[in-house]
């Protein structure tokens, strides 16, 4: 709790995810997805990897998506690929997690009544026409 409000993070759950995937020392991400970087389902230069981890990882950031809304995008893309993650996938999934190592703090913030100021939230979106190549979905 702060004075502005009370202050919603897990910083400590992040950090032992961090840790039990092997992330706590890769280099911070400054963002969770790389603009230009397209996914595709069937890559046939990519190699398979371990999908029982590549889901266990995603089961993780979906729970700390409850605190962190900056995440629900990319989390999203990446879960797309859980029946067989490739390799690039994974990358995808990494870069995510290092973005949080340089983000520990990052939550949501509920303001106290005492601060009669008056709070706005704005929300962005954008569109994707049939951004998916595989199966020409649209994301918003």
């Amino acid at each position: 709790m702060t004075k502005e409000g009370i202050l919603m993070h897990q910083r400590k759950y992040i950090t032992d995810v961090l840790t039990r995937f092997n992330m706590l020392e890769w280099n911070p991400a400054s963002s969770p997805v790389e603009t230009s970087h397209t996914l595709r389902k069937e890559d046939t230069k990519d190699e398979s990897v371990d999908s029982t981890l590549y889901r266990q990882m995603i089961g993780s950031l979906r729970y700390i998506c409850n605190s962190r809304p900056d995440l629900a995008y990319g989390v999203g893309l990446v879960s797309r690929y859980m029946e067989h993650p490739k390799y690039s996938h994974m990358q995808a999934l990494k870069r995510i997690l290092g973005y949080l190592k340089g983000s520990l703090d990052y939550g949501v913030m509920f303001p106290t009544n005492k601060s009669r100021e008056l709070s706005t939230i704005y929300g962005y979106t954008d569109v994707d026409w049939c951004g998916d190549k595989d199966d020409r979905k649209s994301t918003s």
